[in-house]
């Protein structure tokens, strides 16, 4: 596999998640929207390190990591970079049942809707900024 197609690989899982992410809105799930707008990014993330570094990511989970590890964290804007903190609350402590209930009490329609909208933001940003140039 060439490097550019392990690019599109990443690409694809994003996309992939991205429309699973739509399907839990619409049907009100909120906690698993959010840890999928932390897997849409991740992967986005992963897809840029690839196109970067030329060489496989890390197996780790941590955005802003993943955005310095690979040399772009530093065009991310602070709202962007302050998104990706966010997101990261959603990565390991929602796959644990003693935060979901925490962390699910805390989210509503509304505030799914933002973090999905600033996901899908994000995403296409970084398809835009990082991934089709150089």
């Amino acid at each position: 596999m060439t490097n550019e197609e392990k690019v599109q690989y990443w690409i694809e899982l994003s996309d992939e998640d991205l429309k699973t992410a739509d399907v839990l809105f619409a049907g009100g799930r909120y906690l698993f929207v959010c840890f999928m707008c932390h897997l849409i990014i991740e992967k986005i993330f992963k897809a840029c390190y690839t196109k970067l570094k030329e060489d496989t990511p890390p197996y780790k989970h941590k955005l802003d990591y993943l955005a310095q590890l690979s040399g772009f964290y530093q065009l991310l804007s602070e709202r962007q970079q302050n998104f990706t903190d966010k997101l990261n609350v959603f990565n390991i402590e929602a796959r644990y049942p003693e935060y979901k209930s925490k962390l699910a009490g805390s989210l509503t329609r509304p505030i799914c809707a933002e973090l999905l909208e600033q996901t899908k933001n994000l995403q296409k940003w970084i398809k835009e900024t990082i991934l089709l140039t150089k």
